[in-house]
């Protein structure tokens, strides 16, 4: 090994402190940015991928049949803008029944000969094309679960019309739920209904704003009001995404906090170790040594723990991101979720790269160090320096040792600004980990809407046979009648405020899929729902609706839309957006009076009580459970609690990854301190000489970054509200929903307090290991180092 390798080698054991400081630091910046970086980019690529295959459509657009004809759609082809179309196609929206299966959801059916190739070329993932009428394609994604050879029975169309399942397929788009051959679809279409489905590709689709001008140009030589619904594929692209992209602002956040505490780490780390290490280099420029090979000897000396705690951190964020991932990789059957190999060299480059510039840069006077003034030099420091902060704390009323410690940070003001932006960084992740786990509370209090003390659940759907030639053997028991349910809970003594809430599934034009409508008896306003803008339901025919619904209809509060899928079309106007993520946001609120017309089912019904004040919850619900007994229903206490596994992984990963953080501050203290009470080591043995006892000795290290944490805390805390007040709103945005105020400012004057001494407490755990060993030295051994 040559002596270059040697003298790093030494380096590098000697310190295990410093490169363990080292190591930790780079190995959570990496993993960060890795996981955040990979995410980022691959995130997408299932869909991009699917929809670069499939020649997907930038926008499909539903017409009504009754204000447009088949070949006024055909000449939209040639509007400005479009690349490509396919269609029209008739569409309707019906209502199945499966073998056996029981509660029927609406579902949108196009009629395609084949299917397709320039626009929206629909994959085929098990059997074949339906030929001729009688069969049909499900959808991967539709509401029924697609088995080859099933019969798919329309009971509430005119002839009962029964279809065969041939094949199971996937539009990118999600232009349809299923496919039947053009010949089917009279049969499937009632008088004076169903629609027509466009398909068409853009010239240029990046934005929202162009989607919005390419639907323009389509619409604006057919009459007024035929379009009646759109759907933009950047909206099925952010869903697509929505279960990555969620993690990206605030792993990007965390990435940058531990990137800069690398850089700070290693300067002080590099720095410290040359201003204590000025004899022995020295030694090394009288042995032979030029300048250039002293500043590589520290630059290595970083770079060896920092290349070890790269590898360690590229390894973990591939654990992290891969079972993030396998999700949308089963979903679009694609190969594309391997780790872009460019990020990690990307991340390993940058990191090392600054690790490199920033060790030279704190080496570099090592470099132009004389041979004989290194030499010359001694361990301590200069002794004038922090003088007159020594004599001013020695006036305060304070114990000698803890004056002394107070006043030590003046004594090498570089080393305690080194100590304190590490404090401040740990204590900027502490702060921001605090708040996130608030507002994700804040969020899952929204989504779970369990301000009730008392609930009774909807029955399950019935999911049995059905009809003719069920099967023997025990029935289910028939649902209860809400009206029932309500008259027995308004009944019970202490009952106070009450409402149910009845779940029917619906369509909307130019959707896919199905909305969820949540239809209440009673006001509901206190149930939990948390309002982003407008206001809450006041009568028949209005509705609030989540962020989602919003941006995948291109609607806006005051705008109106029809619901289909029902006994009758029901149009409601939208007066409020509220903040609920279940269901991928699309789900209509509204009043039971609005589905009146339609006639559904409302079976499905949850009843949700709110007890007078002073009412013992456990005895009201025994109560009502008793008078409930004939219903077949059971009353329980406390909210439908429905909370989600991503908030407990996200809670999970912002608490590992600043545990992570606040034990790289603490070590960087821990570096500091370490240095420092070897530097006073003669200074500490003439205080042992004169009396001072370990406890004090211990006080008087651990008082000595009382001051750095302090100020450091201070300062961490107002960074770390304005980090959550930047990346929350970001992560809202990623998977497409708004948060109101209260999912954002959760600080609260109480916490604040305690958080600022959170940089406190970092510093002191970084202190107690030194304080320890200065408090074990012996004296006439502390007296004898020089």
């Amino acid at each position: 090994m040559s002596a270059l390798g040697t003298v790093v080698r030494s380096g590098v054991g000697r310190r295990r402190v410093q490169t363990l400081v080292i190591g930790l630091a780079t190995m959570m910046a990496v993993a960060a940015s890795v996981l955040g970086g990979s995410l980022l980019v691959v995130s997408g690529a299932p869909f991009d991928d699917a929809f670069a295959r499939q020649h997907g459509a930038h926008l499909s657009v539903q017409f009504d049949a009754g204000r447009v004809s088949a070949e006024q759609l055909s000449r939209s082809e040639d509007a400005e803008g479009v690349s490509g179309a396919a269609g029209p196609f008739r569409t309707a929206t019906v209502t199945p029944r499966s073998d056996g299966a029981g509660p029927g959801w609406p579902m949108t059916v196009a009629g395609r000969g084949d299917p397709g190739r320039e626009v929206d070329e629909v994959t085929l993932l098990d059997g074949r094309w339906p030929a001729h009428s009688g069969e049909i394609a499900l959808s991967a994604d539709s509401s029924l679960i697609p088995t080859m050879g099933m019969d798919v029975a329309f009971p509430d169309l005119p002839g009962r019309p029964t279809l065969t399942v041939v094949g199971v397929a996937r539009s990118v788009t999600q232009t349809a739920d299923a496919w039947v051959v053009p010949s089917q679809m009279p049969a499937l279409t009632e008088p004076a209904s169903g629609g027509y489905q466009m398909l068409y590709r853009l010239a240029d689709a990046g934005t929202a704003a162009r989607i919005t001008a390419g639907a323009r140009a389509v619409t604006r030589s057919l009459p007024q009001g035929a379009a009646v619904g759109r759907q933009s594929w950047l909206t099925v692209r952010q869903t697509a995404e929505r279960d990555t992209a969620l993690y990206v602002p605030f792993l990007m956040a965390f990435g940058a906090l531990g990137l800069v505490m690398s850089v700070l780490i290693v300067g002080n780390v590099v720095a410290s170790a040359v201003g204590t290490g000025t004899r022995r280099i020295g030694i090394l420029k009288a042995v032979g040594f030029t300048p250039s090979q002293v500043v590589r000897a520290y630059v290595g000396q970083a770079l060896i723990p920092a290349a070890v705690g790269t590898g360690l951190g590229v390894l973990g964020g591939h654990l992290l991101a891969v079972p993030v991932l396998a999700e949308t990789e089963e979903v679009y059957g694609t190969a594309s979720l391997v780790i872009a190999p460019w990020v990690d060299l990307a991340v390993i480059a940058g990191v090392l790269g600054l690790v490199a510039v920033t060790a030279w840069a704190a080496a570099f006077r090592a470099g132009r160090l004389r041979t004989v003034d290194a030499l010359a030099v001694g361990r301590n420091a200069s002794a004038g320096r922090g003088r007159p902060a020594a004599r001013l704390a020695g006036r305060l009323p304070l114990p000698q040792p803890v004056a002394l410690g107070l006043a030590r940070p003046f004594a090498r003001p570089a080393r305690a600004l080194a100590m304190g932006a590490a404090v401040l960084f740990g204590a900027v992740a502490v702060t921001f980990t605090v708040g996130m786990g608030a507002s994700l509370g804040q969020v899952t209090k929204a989504r779970a809407h369990d301000a009730a003390d008392v609930t009774v659940p909807a029955p399950p759907p019935d999911f049995g046979p059905q009809g003719p030639g069920t099967a023997p053997g025990p029935q289910r028991q028939p649902k209860a009648d809400p009206a029932a349910v309500t008259a027995v809970i308004g009944a019970g003594t202490g009952t106070g405020k009450h409402y149910s809430a009845a779940k029917v599934r619906a369509t909307v034009s130019g959707l896919t899929g199905t909305v969820e409508v949540i239809a209440f008896s009673g006001d509901a306003s206190w149930g939990g729902y948390t309002m982003v803008s407008g206001r809450w339901i006041g009568g028949p025919g209005e509705a609030v609706v989540p962020t989602p619904f919003l941006t995948a209809t291109g609607t806006r509060i005051g705008d109106t839309v029809t619901l289909n899928g029902l006994a009758a079309p029901v149009t409601v106007r939208l007066v409020g957006e509220v903040l609920d993520p279940r269901n991928d946001g699309m789900q209509v609120f509204t009043d039971a009076s609005t589905l009146q017309a339609a006639h559904p089912d409302l079976t499905e019904t949850s009843h949700h009580i709110a007890v007078r004040p002073g009412t013992d919850v456990s005895g009201y619900v025994d109560s009502l459970n008793r008078d409930l007994k004939p219903l077949g229903i059971t009353a329980r206490t406390g909210g439908l609690g429905n909370g989600g596994d991503m908030v407990v992984t996200l809670n999970a990963l912002s608490v590992t990854l600043t545990l992570m953080l606040v034990a790289v501050a603490a070590l960087g203290v821990l570096n500091g301190v370490l240095l420092d009470t070897r530097e006073r080591v003669r200074e500490l043995g003439v205080h042992k000489a004169l009396g001072m006892t370990p406890r004090q000795t211990i006080a008087m290290v651990v008082t000595s970054v009382v001051v750095t944490g302090l100020v450091a805390g201070a300062l961490g805390v107002p960074l770390g509200v304005a980090l959550h007040g930047r990346v929350i709103p970001a992560m809202g945005d990623s998977v497409g929903l708004r948060l109101p105020d209260s999912v954002i400012a959760v600080y609260h004057a109480a916490e604040l307090l305690p958080l600022t001494l959170g940089g406190l407490l970092i510093a002191a755990l970084g202190a107690l290991l030194p304080a320890g060993w200065a408090a074990r030295t012996r004296t006439a051994t502390a007296l004898r180092t020089e």
